[in-house]
């Protein structure tokens, strides 16, 4: 199955042996990402970032006795390491972190697994990938499908995709890079022998034809209108057709930076490809751009935290939990990058459970869960409300489905008519909630008791490590579970992927075993409907009937968040947080800034979760 970043689902899923890939988003233009830097108060006019200057009055919140922690002595430590970060932050001495400002150290929480892209399933490994290498096409900033080795292509049929390659292509090593390639690069994950978990992506296909060194022609046995998503440089790069076994240790792309070399759980550096074909222009002030990045692997936020504070690191994306990023973001050197993502939070629920079945139950759980102060309080602003599975810039995205805002009387109303009363303890129902380790998510899951109980839900947590969580979902065996889809929510394929009845585990991601006819149906006619428009009215009915279904409870988009030095200026992040914006960034200059603007003091952010932290514990 597709692996996830932190504690989620699939990156793309092209991973999936039996999946589709994430595919093209032809949407309207995605909402710009917006710079959060440091310093001094500066009124900001979104939404979002009003109470920025100060802490808007924090809901109630109950720990009853039994929330309290057992272990006195752990969360003394807890408190006092927290106070002495903070103290450190505001206090603590800076260091230049790359010398040669040309050069960029770059944090990430976990190591990249396979760099072989024929291979290649988790997030960091994706990521630089889409650095190293090429696909035949890529997203525009819109997310919609343009070409990137290839120039042109045309469908002359349902069933036939050709393609146009760009002159003069070269990879690393100076070889051409021919439609031999190409053609070498799929039949090669096409090969069951090998083994590659991108295969299902191309079950399809039934052969790929190379007539000439720039022109490539694919073949299928069936219509798939998401098929060109599969082509992509993130989960399909090009390698040379006679790459050796042991090429994720020494991979030879054509894309943008090329490999310099990679220790286990330390680093991989990677340099620019003086050559690349698509070598952005310099910047303004014609400091050119980055020549050489270091990508540390720091498991630790904490340590991440410290590694920026100190200036012994340059940049990290999306890698810090929401209540270290206003500490952050009070330091002088400094800056916060953010802008709505598409990496969707969500509660997995499963319908065979004999309280679940009821859409009624899963329709009160969506009035009891307030997802406006979930957001506020505990991601510090940083996400949007889901109302469905696919994200607002997407060009099949239906606004007008039901909608969800807390409402207990409503939830209990409907708890009593699907025969759920209150006891003569008031509680109604109890349910297990299966979460990662994740701090974050055990806080939410703490949260959650809170609001759950005033409805009558008494929920027990069970924190677990991500994989058993994960296998538990595959298996069935949950009741509800807290997971995360990062990228593979980009194409209306994935409708098909989590809520066919034919896609049931190990076939699909239909955990839950959702059943309805009608969504088998349109499903179907989404995969093979070739015209946007027609896909996006079969796409608008299957939002609403699950909005009404609820076979899964969407909470909430992820903003891209990066912190950063300031003196790097205007990063501009992908809603996905891939680190594709290195390809045109800057050197550092040190002489561009951003915008001040004031956070909320630490401190007070602190004593609002704490109580939570405190309950999650147990």
């Amino acid at each position: 199955m597709p692996r996830p970043a932190n504690s989620g689902d699939s990156n793309l899923h092209a991973c999936n042996p039996q999946g589709c890939n994430s595919h093209a988003c032809n949407s309207q233009a995605v909402t710009p990402h917006r710079v959060i830097p440091t310093g001094g108060p500066a009124p900001f006019a979104g939404p979002k970032w009003r109470n920025r200057g100060k802490i808007a009055a924090a809901p109630t919140i109950t720990v009853t006795s039994a929330a309290r922690p057992r272990k006195f002595p752990a969360l003394l430590i807890t408190s006092l390491l927290l106070y002495a970060i903070t103290s450190l932050f505001l206090t603590g001495c800076s260091s230049n972190a790359t010398p040669d400002p040309s050069q960029l150290t770059f944090l990430l929480e976990s190591n990249p697994t396979n760099l072989d892209p024929r291979y290649a399933t988790d997030t960091q490994s994706q990521h630089l990938d889409s650095l190293l290498f090429n696909g035949l096409l890529e997203r525009d900033p819109q997310m919609k499908l343009r070409g990137d080795l290839a120039e042109s292509w045309e469908t002359p049929d349902a069933l036939t995709y050709i393609f146009h390659l760009r002159k003069d292509l070269r990879f690393h090593d100076g070889r051409p890079l021919t439609s031999a390639d190409v053609k070498a690069t799929f039949e090669f994950i096409m090969n069951p022998a090998n083994k590659s978990p991108k295969r299902g992506a191309f079950r399809m296909v039934t052969a790929i034809e190379a007539p000439d060194p720039a022109t490539i022609i694919f073949r299928l046995k069936e219509p798939y209108a998401s098929f060109t998503s599969n082509l992509l440089r993130a989960t399909t790069g090009i390698v040379p057709a006679n790459a050796s076994a042991d090429f994720s240790r020494h991979p030879i792309g054509s894309g943008a930076f090329r490999f310099v070399s990679q220790s286990q759980d330390d680093e991989v550096i990677v340099e620019r490809n003086p050559d690349y074909f698509r070598l952005p222009s310099s910047d303004s002030g014609g400091a050119g751009l980055i020549s050489r990045v270091r990508f540390r692997i720091v498991p630790d936020a904490i340590v991440r935290a410290l590694e920026l504070r100190k200036g012994s690191a340059d940049i990290e994306v999306t890698s810090l939990t929401p209540d270290i990023i206003p500490v952050l973001a009070r330091q002088p050197t400094l800056a916060v990058t953010e802008r709505p993502g598409t990496n969707i939070t969500y509660f997995g629920l499963n319908l065979e459970d004999p309280i679940l079945k009821h859409r009624e139950v899963r329709q009160a759980l969506a009035y009891a869960t307030d997802r406006d102060s979930l957001i506020r309080y505990l991601l510090h602003g940083q996400a949007q409300v889901a109302t469905g599975i696919l994200p607002p810039n997407h060009w099949a995205y239906e606004p007008n489905v039901t909608q969800y805002t807390l409402n207990t009387a409503r939830a209990e109303q409907l708890l009593d008519s699907a025969g759920f009363p209150r006891g003569k303890d008031g509680v109604r129902v109890h349910l297990t909630l299966k979460t990662s380790t994740d701090e974050q998510f055990r806080v939410l899951g703490a949260a959650l008791q809170e609001q759950w109980r005033r409805v009558g839900i008494d929920l027990e947590l069970r924190p677990l490590e991500f994989a058993t969580v994960l296998s538990d979902a595959v298996k069935g065996n949950f009741q509800l579970n807290l997971l995360r889809w990062v990228g593979a929510n980009n194409d209306p394929d994935i409708f098909e992927f989590v809520f066919s009845s034919k896609r049931f585990p190990p076939d699909g991601a239909n955990r839950g075993h959702y059943r309805n006819p009608r969504i088998d149906a349109l499903t179907d006619q989404i995969r093979t409907e070739m015209d946007q428009e027609k896909r996006k009215i079969l796409c608008s009915e299957v939002q609403k009937i699950l909005a009404d279904d609820l076979p899964y409870l969407p909470l909430w988009f992820t903003d891209a968040v990066s912190v950063h030095r300031k003196s790097l200026g205007d990063i501009s992040l992908s809603p996905t947080g891939d680190f594709d914006f290195l390809t045109a960034l800057p050197a550092d200059s040190g002489r561009r800034s951003v915008q001040s603007r004031e956070f909320p003091a630490p401190e007070k952010t602190y004593a609002i979760i704490e109580p939570l932290r405190s309950a999650s514990r147990q």
